[in-house]
């Protein structure tokens, strides 16, 4: 090369080094790029990100001609650095070049190239795809050679297979990106989402209305007790039984008795004649498989029964929407149906609310392993039936039991932290 000019041998230098930055650059872009944002852009058919997408398909064929490529050139660049360095210093320069192109190289071709990457892989990964795609096309059987060998040698050390589900997230990993959205995904929209990954781990008994609260008719009560209890129920479906909850006859929709009441034809065998079947739930079903079976069996409405075949509670299609939304409530003085805030900042909260509502209302974090409402809570908490006036600190929230029946704590207020006293 001693005939070759100087300035012929610095300028491929330069322009070899470049090179040598744009292999850098595409390694870390490819690697780095967004790849549900790249599905996305497949899914628009922008065709760089098809290209990219395409190359991504096969990441070893992909790293195989760009280090074919970038470790070609520098040491095309290190060759060419000899040269000149014994040109311009003899034989003492050629440690002098390969001082020097070491940091160039550092500097020009990896760390400033691949910084610039990592920033903004999709800004250089779809225009680099230009170049690398036909690359690979011409140097293919080159770089199926250098796979087949790297292959071979991750045999030899127990490496058989190259893992490509590592993209896949799992439910917890989802919910990271979730919280991690930011501003991209309003703060409503962002609990609605968390709220639909919760349905996998959460049950019917975490939602369900417990056995002793299910608002029912007793077909042994006088057919004008009856109707007073229809005509002031808040709910379109109520269960009817005689003598006892176990004995639950069926379903009625209020709806359907309008016909009966208009023209004065209301009895008990009519009532019994309205009501449709019943629709059994197992304890432990996951909420997500209870809204599949809902819809699956055009149910908005059923009863939750232990291995036993007792009835345990009552859970409908719209409690396990509201795990999703939040609650629904019409009451503007009410955070919920079951808290209500007073003008001391303290809240009146009903016992039998679930520890699980109270956690999203109020912002908490009691556990869920347990008891499954909060008047389960404090009875396991104090292990013993309290009175009302009892005080106690429940995870750093000081309650007051209002009011006590049936053995049951009735009514709660939460008082304003002032203490961070916990029982051991």
């Amino acid at each position: 090369m001693s005939d070759i000019p100087l300035g012929l041998l610095f300028g491929t230098l330069v322009l070899l080094i470049l090179v040598s930055g744009f292999f850098s650059a595409s390694e870390t872009s490819m690697m780095a790029i967004n790849r549900y944002r790249l599905r996305h852009l497949v899914a628009k058919k922008h065709q760089g990100a098809i290209r990219v997408s395409e190359l991504l398909k096969h990441p070893e064929r992909l790293l195989g001609v760009i280090l074919l490529g970038n470790n070609f050139v520098n040491i095309l660049a290190s060759s060419i650095a000899t040269v000149i360095a014994i040109e311009l210093l003899g034989e003492a320069g050629i440690a002098v070049a390969a001082t020097l192109l070491t940091v160039i190289i550092l500097i020009f071709s990896e760390l400033t190239p691949k910084t610039i990457a990592a920033l903004h892989p999709e800004k250089i990964a779809i225009p680099a795809s230009l170049v690398i795609k036909p690359l690979l096309k011409l140097f293919y059987p080159l770089v199926w050679i250098l796979n087949y060998l790297a292959n071979k040698t991750l045999e030899v050390i127990g490496i058989s297979k190259i893992n490509q589900d590592n993209q896949r997230l799992n439910t917890e990993e989802l919910r990271t990106v979730v919280h991690e959205a930011g501003g991209l995904i309003p703060k409503r929209y962002q609990q609605m989402l968390l709220g639909i990954l919760d349905l996998e781990k959460v049950t019917v008994e975490d939602i369900m209305v417990p056995r002793n609260e299910i608002i029912a008719i007793n077909l042994d009560d006088h057919i004008e007790v009856i109707t007073e209890q229809l005509s002031n129920c808040q709910h379109t479906r109520i269960p009817i039984y005689k003598e006892n909850i176990d004995n639950v006859v069926g379903i009625v929709h209020l709806r359907k008795l309008l016909s009966l009441f208009k023209y004065n034809e209301f009895t008990k065998d009519a009532l019994k004649g309205y009501a449709r079947d019943l629709y059994f739930v197992p304890e432990g079903t996951p909420l997500h498989t209870q809204l599949l079976n809902f819809q699956g069996h055009k149910r908005r409405i059923g009863l939750v029964v232990n291995e036993y075949g007792d009835i345990q509670g009552l859970v409908t299609l719209e409690d396990i929407l509201e795990e999703i939304v939040g609650e629904f409530t019409t009451n503007p003085d009410a955070f919920s149906l079951d808290i209500y805030p007073q003008d001391d900042n303290s809240f009146l909260v009903d016992g039998s609310i679930t520890v699980r509502e109270l956690n999203r209302v109020m912002q908490w974090e009691l556990t869920t392993d347990g008891p499954k409402t909060l008047n389960g809570l404090i009875l396991d908490y104090l292990e013993a039936i309290p009175e009302a006036g009892t005080s106690l600190v429940l995870a750093n929230h000081p309650m007051e039991i209002v009011q006590m029946a049936n053995n049951a704590v009735k009514m709660i207020r939460v008082l304003p932290t002032t203490r961070t006293e916990t029982k051991d």
